[in-house]
């Protein structure tokens, strides 16, 4: 009856996808991505797909989990330069990103309603179609399951915090667990709560959380002589720390800027970069005013693009005059894709996501660059905080006053920050090589899916 219901529920709303389309913003985006969906994988494998040779369909819901499919899709694509790769995605924050992936192809996922999935699988005719960590489609998975293609997880995982913990979800997407054909979870709690979930046990292996190899492989691609590494290198004469606020809401920045002016009258000295979750142009100008008259007056405040026009270093638009001279107190980030780097200017990171209910943001990636890392008390949800906060790499303020107690704790006392750093660091090396073992996991799965080879004549 449940799911029943699902598609029922999928079917009333599909007509109204073209209309809302048509409007502007993420939302319309998203819409008009996952109803033109199967036209667009079909469009790709009418020309390109290669009928000799395995194709695998990973699935990441946005950014973050993407960097966990990242991981695996990298490593398979080395492993096996052969195979085809398709990638799909539901939130329209991934858009650029994915298309930086080594995929053949790349986009948004269908609805998830039997048409427009049976139509995206024998588009494509995937040996095998692997989510990552969270986003299993209950009607993908049935059409996928019933054409015989293989299924699994990687980087599986299942928050406390989880809505799927509840029974009617767990009722509604017992079938698709009970479907997988193999599980790679991050650990063994995830492990007993996936198959509580109705994951066959024998098919759950712990392989880690590819996030941390993720992380690791991209601190160490970053070139120091980055653009917007050496704009913000270019205040070169001053000493003073950085603080870098990574994917802050306004919820966030209620809390963070009282607790900065509190941090500075207790002696803590330091330069802000503040990069936004969502950069738009109103969030910019509300966080610039908020910025002005929070922190002391006088102080020079300018957007990373218009440090970059200043120094000649990249043309990129910009909403501020240029500030000549390089120098600043505050560097406001409006432009995208770059925070998991300007992490490797700080001394201490705040990561936002925590003073709300929407899921604290990334602080493994912080971690990954030697930095200690303040958040909201809604963090319960992340395994990462948890294992940082555990390790003495993190420690989570419930208000103003206890994140600025912390932060000029941090960067008054060298030995304290050198702990944590250590801390912070020592979390993400202990969870490397879960991209190698998920990697075999998923070549065994499809090899396993493979008719065998003819003998010699």
């Amino acid at each position: 009856m449940l799911a029943f219901l699902y598609r029922l529920a999928w079917a009333a709303a599909r007509p109204f996808a073209r209309p809302l389309s048509a409007a502007g913003g993420k939302l319309a985006r998203a819409l008009r991505g996952r109803r033109t969906a199967p036209a667009a994988l079909g469009a790709w494998a009418s020309h390109a797909r290669d009928w000799h040779v395995p194709l695998v369909w990973f699935h990441a819901a946005s950014v973050g989990e993407g960097r966990q499919a990242e991981a695996v899709l990298v490593r398979l694509r080395a492993a096996r330069p052969t195979w085809q790769i398709a990638y799909t995605y539901s939130s329209p924050s991934a858009e650029r990103w994915a298309s930086t992936l080594p995929a053949d192809v790349a986009g948004y996922v269908p609805f998830d309603i039997p048409g427009d999935c049976a139509a995206a699988v024998e588009a494509l005719r995937p040996t095998a179609l692997v989510f990552s960590a969270t986003d299993v489609w209950p009607e993908l998975v049935r059409q996928a399951a019933t054409r015989k293609v293989a299924l699994a997880v990687v980087s599986a995982t299942l928050a406390p915090t989880s809505s799927r913990r509840g029974p009617l979800v767990r009722r509604l997407l017992a079938p698709a667990y009970a479907a997988l054909d193999r599980v790679g979870a991050i650990d063994e709690a995830d492990a007993e709560g996936l198959a509580a979930l109705g994951v066959a046990r024998q098919r759950i292996v712990v392989t880690g959380d590819t996030r941390h190899d993720a992380a690791r492989a991209r601190l160490a691609a970053i070139r120091p002589g980055a653009p917007h590494l050496r704009a913000l290198a270019r205040n070169g004469h001053d000493a003073r720390p950085v603080v870098v606020a990574g994917s802050t809401w306004p919820s966030d920045e209620r809390v963070l800027l009282p607790a900065l002016v509190a941090a500075r009258r207790q002696g803590a000295c330091f330069r802000l970069v503040i990069a936004p979750h969502e950069p738009g142009p109103d969030h910019l100008a509300s966080l610039e005013r908020a910025l002005r008259r929070d922190l002391e007056p006088g102080i020079t405040l300018v957007r990373l693009s218009s440090l970059l026009a200043a120094g000649n270093l990249e043309p990129l638009p910009t909403g501020t005059l240029p500030s000549g001279n390089g120098k600043w107190d505050v560097v406001v980030v409006d432009v995208m894709g770059l925070l998991a780097e300007l992490y490797t200017a700080a001394s201490v990171a705040y990561v936002g996501g925590g003073f709300h209910g929407k899921g604290l943001h990334s602080v493994i990636e912080p971690a990954a660059a030697g930095v200690p890392v303040l958040f909201g008390p809604r963090w319960q949800g992340s395994r990462d905080a948890r294992l940082l906060l555990d390790a003495g790499g993190a420690v989570a303020v419930r208000d103003s006053a206890e994140l600025a107690g912390t932060l000029a704790r941090w960067l008054g006392d060298e030995t304290a920050r050198a702990s944590a750093v250590r801390a912070a660091r020592a979390v993400v090396e202990r969870g490397q090589g879960a991209a190698d073992r998920s990697v075999q996991l998923v070549i065994d799965l499809v090899e396993r899916r493979l008719p065998p080879l003819a003998p010699d004549p």
